[in-house]
């Protein structure tokens, strides 16, 4: 593989529909300095790499583009939610496009109402079926393989629950809203 460039990621059904994050399981990203999965993708370990998209981002820029303050990011780094995969030069930690990616999972969960306990649960598990490489040593047992795909099907069944109840709350909402709108025409 040449030197800066990223493996290619398998599309992943259940991932898209919990993470809304194009199905690619990989651009989750790892957690940790070796990752939760103990696997980090080889342009991440290189400082300078680049992402496939374009050049990593300093903390201001992905707080910009994730619209969370810098004070969040920090706060789900020392998590172990996200890492910087690379750094500058001078040391300082850089983003590449899939820890955004990582970091905008975070924030949907967070808005609907997920913990960081179960973020991490669902990021780990995530991590750890992108790391499944059949026929190595890293192929994950199939009974682990099976219970990590149900974690995630819980998850997604959840989030799918809170998205029906923030529909509800968002009709009862708009109804109430117009019930005003009607009094003051009236």
């Amino acid at each position: 593989m040449e030197v800066g460039s990223q493996a290619p990621y398998e599309e992943d059904p259940v991932v898209t529909r919990v993470t809304g994050f194009s199905g690619m399981t990989g651009a989750i990203g790892a957690t940790g300095a070796t990752g939760a999965t103990g696997v980090r993708p080889a342009a991440a370990r290189m400082p300078g790499a680049r992402t496939a998209a374009g050049e990593p981002l300093q903390i201001s820029e992905v707080a910009a583009r994730t619209e969370l303050p810098l004070r969040t990011i920090r706060q789900y780094e020392d998590k172990g939610l996200v890492v910087p995969s690379t750094a500058s030069p001078g040391g300082f930690p850089l983003y590449t496009d899939a820890d955004v990616a990582r970091l905008m999972v975070i924030r949907r969960m967070q808005s609907l109402g997920f913990g960081l306990d179960e973020t991490s649960e669902l990021l780990t598990s995530v991590d750890r079926l992108a790391a499944d490489l059949p026929g190595t040593d890293g192929e994950l047992e199939p009974a682990e393989r099976e219970l990590l795909l149900a974690r995630v099907r819980r998850y997604e069944e959840a989030a799918a629950a809170r998205v029906a109840d923030l529909r509800l709350q968002l009709t009862r909402a708009e109804e109430f809203a117009a019930s005003l709108r009607s009094r003051l025409t009236s």
